[in-house]
């Protein structure tokens, strides 16, 4: 089986096993507690935080402890929106093609009376930085825009942004979950004010994850009840999950550059070999992507059978397609990039991990092909395209 939806949760390190296991059995008190079994775990759980920081150059009182990236996305969108409330400014700048944590969250803050400004994409899935300055006003709280994006992995333009939001004196969030531990990031180098990240994107566990606030901006609370987290964030601390996410993203870090220049060969043999079948494209820029990310569209094809044909032939993926989660919709993602609705349907993510080989890379490549002439051979959309009564647009 060739696991290649890494994307969508990666296979948990030995090392963040190790850890999570170890502490579930020698540090299980509750860090809140002054006796020494809580003060072991609270020990614990200041390692993880200094680690998580030092990965990001933050410092460690600027990380708060989540349940993951929606969460952390969430709370920084909403505290950010409330603080320039109270000085008047109720607009946000945004993407139309970010994770739905952050879509659902804006949606609800139009709800509240808040306006939004949503930027469109190119057709190279970048934003650009000069139209996120033309769009902030003096009326803006916020922008937040996704350091790189979950399907079709281009990586954003995120330290210009920055810069940007830094001279006209606004709040800068990045939704960082696909990159952290794959990108290199600096927070006070690329000047971002709040990240939102989760650890089982890095091989970290699942229901752990990170928001990074910078010193001075005041969060609003989510969760309310004890004084955990600054008090911003209550509940007590799963530290050894939250000591095994801090140990797996050290140890990405340490390994990024090799695991970077190791996947991006890889990457790109993948897609000169889909290239190479026809009326097929490339989804998002080809370099700035994440090195681990290759999104096609196929043109007379539906995603979702696609991926069941490819799941028989022991090769898991996924479709940009939301069909699979009860909707008919194509992915928003390849809409704001311009793909149109038919095209949009046949698509397909295929993120590959490190434990990937030339071999896995030939027999994608192979299957993908064959599954893509079976299904055209009985699709009415393919036969209307060779006969004409349709343009071909890939």
């Amino acid at each position: 089986m060739i696991y290649a939806d890494n994307a969508a949760t990666t296979k948990m390190s030995q090392a963040a096993i190790d850890k999570m296991v170890s502490l579930m059995n020698d540090t299980y008190g509750n860090p809140s507690s002054l006796y020494r079994f809580g003060q072991k775990a609270k020990e614990a759980l200041e390692e993880a935080r200094e680690t998580v920081a030092s990965v990001i150059g933050a410092e460690p009182r600027e990380i708060l402890f989540t349940s993951g990236g929606s969460e952390a996305d969430n709370q920084a969108i909403r505290s950010a929106a409330l603080l320039g409330k109270e000085k008047g400014k109720t607009h946000i700048v945004s993407t139309k093609f970010e994770h739905h944590a952050v879509l659902h969250t804006l949606a609800k803050l139009e709800k509240e009376g808040f306006t939004v400004t949503y930027l469109d994409v190119h057709e190279d899935g970048l934003v650009r930085p000069e139209e996120v300055e033309a769009a902030i006003t003096e009326e803006t709280a916020l922008v937040t825009i996704m350091y790189a994006n979950n399907e079709i992995g281009t990586i954003q333009p995120i330290s210009e942004i920055g810069r940007i939001c830094r001279e006209k004196k606004v709040l800068f969030h990045t939704d960082a979950v696909q990159a952290i531990g794959h990108l290199p990031i600096n927070v006070v180098e690329q000047n971002i004010d709040m990240l939102s990240a989760s650890g089982h994107k890095f091989h970290g566990p699942k229901g752990t994850g990170f928001l990074y606030a910078r010193k001075g901006i005041k969060l609003s609370n989510l969760i309310e009840g004890g004084a955990q987290e600054r008090g911003k964030r209550a509940g007590t601390e799963n530290v050894p999950a939250i000591a095994s996410m801090a140990v797996a993203l050290k140890e990405a870090a340490d390994k990024m550059e090799q695991t970077s220049a190791y996947l991006t060969e890889k990457r790109n043999k993948l897609i000169d070999g889909l290239s190479k079948i026809e009326h097929s494209a490339l989804n998002g820029d080809a370099e700035k992507r994440l090195p681990s990310n290759v999104n096609f569209c196929f043109e007379g094809i539906e995603g979702e059978s696609l991926l069941l044909l490819l799941d028989e032939k022991g090769i898991a993926a996924s479709s940009g397609s939301a069909c699979t989660s009860g909707s008919l919709d194509p992915s928003h993602v390849l809409l704001a990039i311009g793909r149109v609705h038919d095209v949009a349907h046949g698509s397909l993510r295929l993120s590959i991990g490190e434990d990937v080989t030339d071999e896995d890379i030939d027999y994608m490549v192979k299957s993908v092909g064959e599954v893509v002439a079976y299904l055209r051979g009985f699709s009415p959309i393919w036969r209307d395209l060779q006969a004409g009564k349709k343009q071909f647009i890939l």
